[in-house]
This record gives structure tokens, sequence and C-alpha cells, in this order.
């Protein structure tokens, strides 16, 4: 059980994952899964689908980089609503972080 648990919060929290990284500055497909898989151990699989849905809403804009070490890269940047969404969905986290955390510091 503990590990369907462990699941549904990475999948929970994926999105705001993204867009903090992503709040750092440009970044490419796999240096955003790579940097979730240290974080929080999220896959590369999961990673493309949820960039797709997030250009699509018009939280990432998108530009192709030639590289002369194999095909090239689509780099990901937060627009303007990204950040926007960034910011809100920050602000949620940290309440409810803040509630569960009281919640289990409270239990005996």
């Amino acid at each position: 059980m503990t590990d369907s648990i462990q699941v549904q919060l990475r999948k929970g929290v994926l999105d705001l994952c993204v867009l903090a990284v992503l709040s750092r500055g440009e970044s490419y497909g796999y240096e955003i899964a790579s940097t979730l898989v240290a974080a929080v151990g999220m896959g590369e699989g999961t990673i493309y689908p949820l960039m797709r849905r997030m250009q699509n809403d018009g939280l990432v804009a998108t530009r192709i980089v030639e590289s002369s070490n194999g095909p090239p890269r689509k780099y990901y940047r937060l627009t303007p609503l990204g950040h926007s969404i960034f910011e809100a969905h920050r602000r949620d986290w940290r309440s409810l972080a803040g509630a569960v955390d009281k919640l289990i510091e409270e239990s005996p």
C-alpha cells in the first residue's frame, strides 16, 4: 500500500514539479526528466505527454535547437500564464503541506 501512496503523491505533484523546474529557466525534455528522476523518482515516460498538455494549455512555449551531438532538441519555457499558474500552485502546495505537517506533528 505504501508504494501506491507514493506513486499517487508523485503523480499529484508532477505538474508543480515541472513548473518549478521551468521557473528556473528554459530546459529540454530529457533534462527536465533527469531532474525529476533525481528529485522525486518520476520517469521519462511521464514527462512528454505532460509537456504536450502544458503546451496545449498555454503554460509552456517551445523552440527547436539544432544539436551537434544528435537530433534537434525541443526546449521548453514558461509562458506568462505558466508563471502565474506556477505561483498559484506553489501557494496552494505550501498551504496544503503546512496543514498536513501540522496534522502529522499533532499525532501521538
